[in-house]
């Protein structure tokens, strides 16, 4: 050993058992918000309803979890779980259509990109319909939308409200027009609820995007958008591509259309299930039972 490596400080070395400690360290006990970057506690953020404390940033949240935030704990009924996606065009891009619903289906545990539940809100009977975005981006394939006929149908029979929560990248490609024609198939059956005089609530959420906003999610008896929600059919950056012209700041969001008049009011995550049980209430003429 030389003089000068006697004189510098030895290198820093991690032992094996303090590498195996931090590896033996949980996954996911943080989140980081997308807007303010703040690190939060996931048990936190997930009792604040995935809304960020500090900046109020609402982040995506899966349609289970969406479901717990809005419908009463029992009583829950599912609809449509026993109908699954066939690849009926056996449709292939870079892979085929199978593996890409075998590798939504391992990642979300959900078999399709809507799940729809009866239960109650605030003691009110409701039918819900909830989008899970983290499949195929929520896209809208027959499956989704034979689930979105059943769950107005139970409503119809059971004479109750329909709510839907969208969250979708809009028709799903690898369905071709079978996808296209679940916009005429969705809006023709919302028909019945209006025959029926029962409310239809659509709540619109990060991102509603393509056929799905061109078809339901605008006609809703009321139309609620989370904060800072992306809506529209096209992407923002497609129609400054097209048209050639800057689009104005916060183009497309919750707040922007709110000020032309697209959609009827913005809805707190944290407060949503009381403002859509009072809504509920004024629309049946009865009161909420808790």
């Amino acid at each position: 050993m030389s003089w000068l490596s006697k004189l510098l400080p030895p290198k820093i070395k991690r032992s094996g058992a303090a590498s195996a400690r931090k590896s033996a360290l949980p996954e996911g006990l943080w989140s980081k918000c997308p807007s303010c970057e703040a690190v939060l506690y996931a048990t936190d953020l997930a009792s604040n309803c995935h809304v960020c404390p500090k900046c109020a940033h609402h982040m995506r949240v899966n349609a289970r979890a969406r479901i717990d935030i809005l419908l009463d704990r029992e009583g829950r009924l599912e609809f449509g779980d026993d109908v699954l996606p066939v690849d009926s065009l056996n449709f292939k891009d870079s892979r085929r259509y199978p593996e890409r619903l075998q590798e939504a289906a391992s990642s979300t545990g959900e078999t399709e990109a809507l799940v729809v539940m009866q239960g109650t809100m605030k003691g009110l009977p409701v039918v819900l319909a909830v989008f899970e975005f983290d499949f195929m981006g929520g896209s809208m394939g027959s499956v989704l939308g034979e689930r979105f006929v059943r769950g107005v149908q139970a409503a119809v029979e059971q004479r109750v409200p329909f709510i839907c929560v969208a969250a979708s990248g809009g028709a799903r490609m690898q369905e071709g027009l079978f996808s296209l024609m679940q916009m005429a198939k969705v809006t023709a059956v919302l028909t019945l609820l209006a025959q029926a005089k029962l409310p239809f609530i659509s709540i619109l959420s990060d991102p509603t995007m393509g056929g799905v906003s061109a078809s339901f999610a605008f006609i809703g008896d009321v139309v609620i958008a989370e904060p800072g929600a992306l809506i529209g059919f096209a992407g923002p950056r497609v129609i400054e591509q097209t048209v050639r012209e800057t689009l104005p700041e916060g183009f497309q969001r919750s707040e922007f259309l709110l000020e032309k008049g697209a959609i009827d009011m913005i809805v707190d995550r944290r407060e949503m299930k009381d403002r859509v049980a009072a809504l509920l209430a004024l629309l049946l003429r009865r009161p909420t039972l808790q």
